[in-house]
């Protein structure tokens, strides 16, 4: 079976030895790297075990062999884009592990540093958890099924401030709400 540690584990900036090491209980290094090159099985309870020190789903470790991946080839730095010693695979947003539900927003009309045909992901929080969220673009469910999104920008007990991201709007609170999506990724066909 083909698997995808090793770039992940590269992606991530850790060496065998770290991911061994996070591992629980830990392994060793050998072990990690017989599993990535698939000198060794990748049972479904050491993808569980490697897919948690990731940090990822333990679906992510797995591909097709039908469908190649995306390739990192370079990076860009200070001084223009270097190539990189050998491509490795590029972690599809999807793929990323980590709590909460995500949702995406689509942007029909431009908005503030928004524009038409931008998709916004976000990532779920329970509204206990927003003094994480402040200062950041959020999506918040309202009553009656709409939303409000824009900057978090107050937060106090049951209640949330948001300043929707066009000029001149102001301030809208939301009593109560079920969840609040704390902007992650913003998607942009050129």
């Amino acid at each position: 079976m083909i698997n995808r540690i090793r770039d992940i584990r590269r992606s991530k900036g850790m060496t065998l030895a770290d991911l061994a090491g996070a591992c629980s209980p830990p392994t060793t290094a050998q072990t990690i790297g017989r599993l990535e090159t698939g000198m060794r099985n990748l049972s479904l309870r050491w993808m569980d075990r490697i897919a948690a020190a990731l940090g990822v789903d333990p679906e992510t470790l797995v591909r097709s062999e039908s469908n190649a991946p995306a390739q990192v080839v370079a990076t860009l730095a200070a001084d223009g884009p270097h190539p990189l010693p050998s491509p490795r695979d590029a972690i599809v947003p999807t793929e990323l592990g980590g709590d909460g539900i995500r949702v995406v927003l689509s942007v029909e009309a431009s908005a503030g540093e928004y524009r038409a045909g931008d998709q916004l992901w976000l990532r779920q929080i329970a509204p206990e958890d927003a003094a994480r969220a402040v200062n950041r673009d959020v999506l918040v469910p309202r009553k009656g099924g709409r939303f409000a999104f824009g900057r978090l920008i107050d937060r106090r007990a049951g209640k949330v401030g948001v300043l929707p991201v066009g000029a001149g709007q102001k301030q809208q609170v939301i009593d109560d709400p079920a969840w609040i999506a704390v902007a992650e990724m913003l998607v942009r066909r050129l």
